[in-house]
């Protein structure tokens, strides 16, 4: 039986589970720093019955977000990504689903060697009870026998609260559930086949299943006749486990613009250690570093600038310390006095094998004592949280010029203005 795990209100999900004081509370991310720009990524329920919806511009929604008061947070993509990466390694952990695998950021896809209904409720209940006590994430999750037909049961889990997030679906089910669904929500269903479905009369996933498949395959090319097949409990879909990465890159856009260089450091030491981290659980190693920094390109009243300088390391590395003073070497050599800075990136390029390193011999380096290091440290952030353990130049109150100790973040929750930034 296939199983589709989603995260509900992903963004948003993951803001309040760093602020419990925030629970119950209308909450929306927004791209652009959040405050008086960009557009709402994610929202939660409370926010949904404010009237607020996905897509909407955060100035024309000022009205409601105030008579409601609703928090506005800027997206901060490395917050998500760790929370996504430590939900792939509780459920890989407890080894309830079997090859489990990220499909997105939100979104996970796995198989449970069961075929019946109380038994697969069973087990992805302890699944989904997981990640809520681990990382106070709700999920929906949906079970059947192909990869499309789960995310129908998603689908459902979503929208029906009698199924307390998860709903089975099987064969004998199966029409009627695609009968119940809009077309326009089956996955695979893109846009432009929207148009063409709707001029024909489609409305529903049932009246789609319904076609013959050879118009399906005529209009809608592989991808519809595959999308098709799976919705006739044919498998027509493989999920794959991604490829390694060539390069990662963390960028974000400031809810307020800056021109603190001391500042612009600490925010840059917190990029590399959780964009190394990341790279360290693809098993891979940095061979180059590359900062950016702009102002804002928008605000013609202000000084225009952006720099952008790379180094090339002679020998990969996947220490985070290392890293970090090569990134503040840099943004040190793109620094300009007199600007306001409104984003900033890093890039780890040329990353290479971990498990297969070519030592150089006038390298003095002691590897071992550095990757046992980076594991003890990776060991306490995926048990406690990202970052529980962190550089000292990227923590509030960084000593010096201290690159490579760390310490603790401490058990106090994020403050509401900590993290508004995209």
């Amino acid at each position: 039986m296939i199983v589709h795990i989603d995260c509900n209100s992903f963004f948003a999900s993951c803001e309040t589970a760093f602020r419990p004081e925030l629970k119950g509370r209308p909450v929306v991310v927004a791209n652009g720093g959040g405050g008086n720009s960009g557009i709402i990524l994610a929202l939660t329920p409370e926010a949904k019955a404010a009237g607020l919806r996905r897509g909407m511009p955060v100035f024309k929604s000022r009205d409601i977000i105030e008579r409601h008061g609703v928090c506005v947070f800027g997206a901060d993509m490395q917050k998500y990504h760790d929370t996504s990466e430590r939900i792939m390694r509780l459920v890989m952990e407890q080894g309830i689903v079997q090859n489990f695998v990220q499909y997105s950021i939100d979104e996970f896809f796995g198989t449970l060697p069961v075929d019946d209904r109380a038994e697969a409720v069973h087990y992805v209940g302890l699944v989904r009870d997981l990640i809520a006590e681990r990382t106070d994430v709700p999920v929906a999750c949906g079970c059947s026998t192909t990869y499309t037909l789960s995310k129908v049961a998603t689908w459902y889990a979503k929208r029906y609260p009698g199924y307390r997030g998860i709903c089975v679906l099987q064969p004998k089910d199966v029409d009627k559930a695609l009968s119940g669904m809009p077309v326009g929500d089956v996955w695979g269903i893109g846009r432009a086949n929207r148009r063409f479905l709707s001029l024909s009369g489609i409305a529903t996933a049932a009246d789609f299943a319904r076609m013959p498949e050879s118009i399906v395959r005529k209009k809608m090319q592989t991808a519809g006749a595959r999308t098709w097949r799976e919705l006739h409990g044919t498998r027509a879909i493989e999920i794959e486990r991604r490829h390694p990465q060539q390069s990662i890159t963390q960028s974000r856009t400031f809810a307020a613009m800056t021109d603190s260089h001391e500042k612009l450091r600490s925010m840059l030491a917190a990029f590399v250690t959780g964009i190394a981290h990341r790279m360290r659980e693809q098993k891979r190693m940095c061979g180059s570093v590359e900062v950016f920094l702009s102002t804002n390109r928008h605000r013609l009243d202000l000084p225009q600038y952006y720099n952008v300088d790379i180094e090339r390391l002679t020998m990969p590395t996947e220490d985070t310390g290392e890293m970090i003073g090569v990134a503040t070497r840099l943004l040190d050599r793109i620094y300009a006095p007199g600007f306001m800075f409104k984003k900033m990136g890093v890039m780890l390029g040329h990353l290479s094998d971990s498990t297969a390193v070519q030592l150089d011999l006038f390298d003095h380096r002691d590897m071992d004592r550095s990757r046992k290091l980076m594991e003890a440290v990776d060991s306490i952030n995926n048990k406690y949280g990202m970052q529980t353990v962190r550089s000292a130049l990227a923590s509030e109150q960084h000593i010096g010029r201290n690159l490579l100790g760390f310490q603790s973040k401490g058990s106090r929750p994020p403050r509401p203005d900590d993290g508004r930034d995209d």
